[in-house]
């Protein structure tokens, strides 16, 4: 393995030679020790079915270990900024190492194979989620990671009085990742948490655990420390037992809202939620870039087969949209995807019985109808506890949505949208206040006055306004989260990483001479 790739020595795998004949172990690593769990669970290729990675499945009882290293780091961190100052420079040095090697066009490319190979989605997207990556680390290389600490300082009330407010650690925290983007989300999550001072605890969903536990190699290679982060691994039961055991004092999770909630009740409240999006795009009156529009409409909607968080949900198209042919060219576009290139790509967290199920609910309103898709893909060997299906849409008609919301604003993370159209904007913005998660939108339009009604009455966290916007992002050169919410993260900038993984604390100095009349009785 070291012979066959010299140039990645922290690796263990080689992603192109991942077979059910030659499957991956994913090890734990706990007080900055790297140990396989006494079971392990078996997860079949999404494209042929046969087993080809083997994750530790921790247990209750293996999870004292970590309990034990998590209640021994301090509430103040591993740094702040008055402790330990130098891993402030350790972590921009980090990135600088990691940013420097993923510009190694051999170093990319494998990290690039093995997204691929664990979670299937044409190259461009694979390669996409590496850039993001790899613009993070250059962002946060050399002195960057110190400049999040910055805080301030206000005058007192008298002399050698002055208050100074900063970011601190929250100590010991979680990182809860999703199975749709195996690297992006997790790195970033799990480097902002470390750059602020924290000691982090990560539980990726188990089929991308390989490629996280070889980003965490990647980042020791690199330089850093070996007992800053935990790796846990499995179905849940041993998070489960330590978010119980109240020992973290900070989680970030990203994914369903629902677990999102009971990570909510039980902790609390100690939660950052980055959680499931039903994301919409408007199109306002004016007609423009009629083929550019369609094509952004086709990649938000299907692109990763519908699996992005900030996937297009609802298309709310005005008639003049409608009447110009837009749905046509999205269908066009639409079936020019395929599975031989993994433009269509397996579903992994809703298999086809329960797509369609969804599908012929929503076709059962009055006035709906399919535009295209609405079946499950032929001749292919996706194993069936994964779905496989065509780029789909269903029309509904603007009053049916509003008559279902349940229905028709609930989620299905796949290749799946509903469109509809509109003439009153009262209509639209009747129906984007009934969505009750608020993750991305867009607002196609050069009307400025159209476009700023409609940003001015609605909250969606990552919103994009213009002739060009889009649903789906990248998010290292800007804020990508939800809004609405005291819960809500955010990922990719200064202002998410502070937010999400530092909290304020104020400090007053009082080292004046001490007054004369201290003694003095207030009057009476």
């Amino acid at each position: 393995m070291r012979r066959a790739f010299s140039r990645m020595p922290w690796a263990s795998v080689d992603p192109e030679a991942l077979s059910a004949s030659n499957p991956a172990t994913v090890h734990n690593l706990v007080n900055g020790q790297w140990v396989q769990a006494k079971e392990l669970l078996k997860y079949p290729d999404p494209l042929n079915g046969g087993d080809f990675v083997q994750v530790s499945n921790t247990s209750v009882e293996e999870a004292q270990l970590y309990y034990e290293k998590i209640k021994s780091v301090p509430k103040s961190g591993l740094h702040n900024p008055l402790k330990n100052v130098e891993r402030y420079l350790l972590y921009g040095e980090v990135c600088q190492r990691a940013a420097a090697l993923l510009n190694e066009e051999e170093v990319f490319n494998w990290f690039v194979k093995l997204v691929q190979r664990l979670m299937p989605k044409h190259v461009h997207q694979c390669a996409g989620e590496m850039n993001i990556i790899k613009h993070f680390c250059e962002n946060f290389s050399g002195d960057s990671v110190r400049f999040l600490a910055r805080g301030f300082s206000v005058p007192g009330d008298h002399l050698g009085q002055e208050s100074r407010g900063y970011r601190w650690p929250y100590g010991p925290v979680a990182v809860i990742s999703p199975f749709n983007f195996p690297l992006e989300i997790p790195a970033m999550q799990m480097m902002g948490a470390l750059f602020m001072g924290n000691h982090v605890t990560i539980k990726p969903e188990p089929k991308m655990s390989l490629a996280v536990e070889q980003w965490i190699r990647f980042l020791h290679y690199c330089g850093m420390p070996l007992e800053d982060v935990n790796l846990l691994n499995g179905t849940g039961e041993a998070m489960e037992f330590l978010v119980r055991k109240q020992v973290f004092r900070n989680i970030q999770f990203t994914g369903s809202s629902a677990v999102s909630e009971k990570l909510c009740d039980i902790t609390k409240g100690k939660v950052k939620v980055e959680d499931s999006g039903y994301d919409w795009k408007v199109l306002g009156p004016d007609v423009h870039e009629m083929e550019y529009v369609a094509w952004t409409c086709d990649q938000d909607a299907f692109a990763l087969s519908g699996q992005k968080c900030s996937a297009q949900s609802l298309l709310l198209a005005h008639q003049n949209w409608m009447e110009a042919g837009i749905v046509e060219k999205i269908k066009q576009l639409a079936e020019r995807r395929s599975l031989e290139d993994l433009t269509i790509c397996p579903v992994l967290s809703w298999n086809n019985e329960r797509i369609q199920a969804h599908v012929d609910a929503v076709l059962n309103i009055p006035g709906a109808k399919l535009l295209f898709g609405g079946k499950p893909l032929e001749n292919h060997s996706i194993p069936s506890v994964y779905g496989s299906y065509y780029p789909t849409a269903v029309f509904v008609p603007i009053e049916g949505i509003k008559n279902n919301p349940e229905l028709c604003l609930s989620e299905l993370f796949g290749p799946f949208q509903i469109v509809t159209e509109w003439t009153k904007e009262e209509d639209v913005l009747e129906v984007l206040e009934m969505i009750s998660h608020h993750l991305t939108a867009a607002v196609v339009s050069k009307d400025t006055n159209f476009t700023q009604r409609i940003l001015a009455n609605t909250v969606n966290g990552t919103t994009y306004a213009g002739i060009r916007a889009r649903t789906t992002g990248a998010p290292q050169n800007h804020w990508f989260g939800p809004a609405g919410d005291p819960r809500a993260a955010g990922i990719g900038t200064i202002e998410a990483i502070t937010n999400v993984w530092s909290c304020h604390r104020e400090i007053i100095q009082d080292q004046g001479p001490v007054p004369s009349s201290w003694q003095t009785p207030p009057p009476s």
